[in-house]
């Protein structure tokens, strides 16, 4: 595999480091931590749209720009180089638009794919309730059929953009215990939600989602009833090249924000940069950031030819997470004391980091799926 990018590839990374630079990261930085109201994020990501964010990987007829989901994880990592915040909500619609592109009818993508691809209608993946997480088969939330419209009655949970919500593309049980996904409208088909306070990265939403005798169209079903499971699984494989490449951007902000600092901080007559230990945390800092980037070029690039790649994906996810961990931590160490205080973003690198391996199946998920596939022996029942 070839992982050198094209000129057209490095043009589209550049434009969008500098729009980042210039206008977008002061705005954010300036907002801080606090909530982003819904018409400011629509605002701030309607904006990246134009550099290819949400945009890049679907194809032109589908109203994307034809560029693969190697060059949106370029410009995915550039955005969390600057803000997860306002990175992850454009992310959940770039992969929801691909599962309504893949098995969506033609009215339904006539009628939402083009808001989704803008930036303008967000989306929200329900799958994860109280008692789920990682299987998705065993999701307790109930779509009862009554006439041409299902009943819907359960509860998501960590659903990101769940206030920012327009859809909820929800996975229930349907007939005979099967898993399928049912878009649900919220000015249509209203659902109740409740924003969960993380220990970072509160700037977007995370939340609880209600479901209560919740009426949706038949017409709303994404796909054939009873296919849930097997197009979640394709989506998880691009998602985790995501949760990766998010953890590469904090990671990389932090080595760049301990080298600065360890170039101009003097401790027993000359920059702690010089001095060794330093030396072996940002050298091992760089390596592994590099590692991390390309298990993921490997697992997209199977991901972009139509491959599976299942364990390749999941390498990509834990590594990278958990890379990203080690990383900021040492960044910190490296600015000492004032690594905890405000006045230096590597406090929160380090926050935003430890969160990365949860969503999108855990550190240890990712294991069982990659011993999974080495050995044969299901992992799961």
């Amino acid at each position: 595999m070839n992982f050198d990018l094209s000129d057209e590839q490095r043009m589209v990374v550049d434009s969008v480091r500098r729009y980042l630079d210039d206008k977008l990261e002061p705005e954010i930085r300036a907002h801080g931590e606090q909530f982003i109201p819904k018409p400011l994020m629509q605002t701030w990501t309607k904006a990246l749209t134009e550099y290819g964010h949400i945009t890049a990987p679907h194809p032109t007829e589908d109203g994307g720009l034809g560029m693969g989901w190697l060059t949106h994880l370029l410009i995915f990592e550039e955005i969390a180089y600057s803000s997860l915040d306002v990175a992850i909500p454009g992310f959940i619609n770039a992969v929801a638009a691909e599962l309504l592109r893949r098995v969506g009818s033609e009215k339904i993508k006539q009628r939402y794919l083009t808001g989704i691809l803008a930036g303008e209608t967000f989306v929200s993946m329900g799958v994860s309730e109280p008692d789920v997480g990682s299987d998705v088969a065993a999701v307790k939330t109930r779509a009862v059929r009554d006439g041409d419209h299902w009943v819907i009655n359960g509860e998501k949970t960590w659903i990101t953009n769940g206030v920012y919500s327009d859809i909820l593309i929800c996975t229930c049980k349907t007939d005979d215990h099967q898993i399928s996904h049912i878009l649900i409208d919220r000015d249509e088909s209203g659902y109740e939600v409740r924003d969960i306070q993380k220990m970072a990265l509160n700037g977007q939403s995370t939340a609880q989602i209600f479901l209560t005798d919740c009426r949706v169209p038949v017409a709303n079903t994404l796909g054939e009833v009873g296919d849930g499971v097997r197009n979640t699984l394709k989506v998880f494989e691009i998602a985790r090249c995501h949760m990766a490449m998010w953890s590469i951007g904090i990671a990389r902000r932090a080595l760049h924000e301990a080298i600065v600092y360890a170039r101009e901080r003097t401790q027993h007559g000359k920059k702690i940069a010089g001095h060794q230990l330093i030396a072996e945390k940002i050298a091992t800092m760089a390596t592994r950031i590099d590692a991390a980037r390309l298990l993921t070029y490997r697992a997209i690039a199977l991901v972009d030819s139509g491959e599976r790649a299942e364990s390749e994906c999941s390498m990509a996810k834990w590594y990278a997470t958990e890379m990203a961990i080690d990383a900021t931590r040492n960044a910190l160490q490296i600015h000492g004391g004032n690594g905890v205080t405000k006045d230096f973003i590597v406090e929160r690198l380090v926050r935003e980091a430890i969160i990365c391996p949860i969503p999108d199946g855990t550190t240890e998920i990712q294991k069982l799926i990659i011993s999974r596939a080495v050995t044969g022996v299901p992992a799961f029942r």
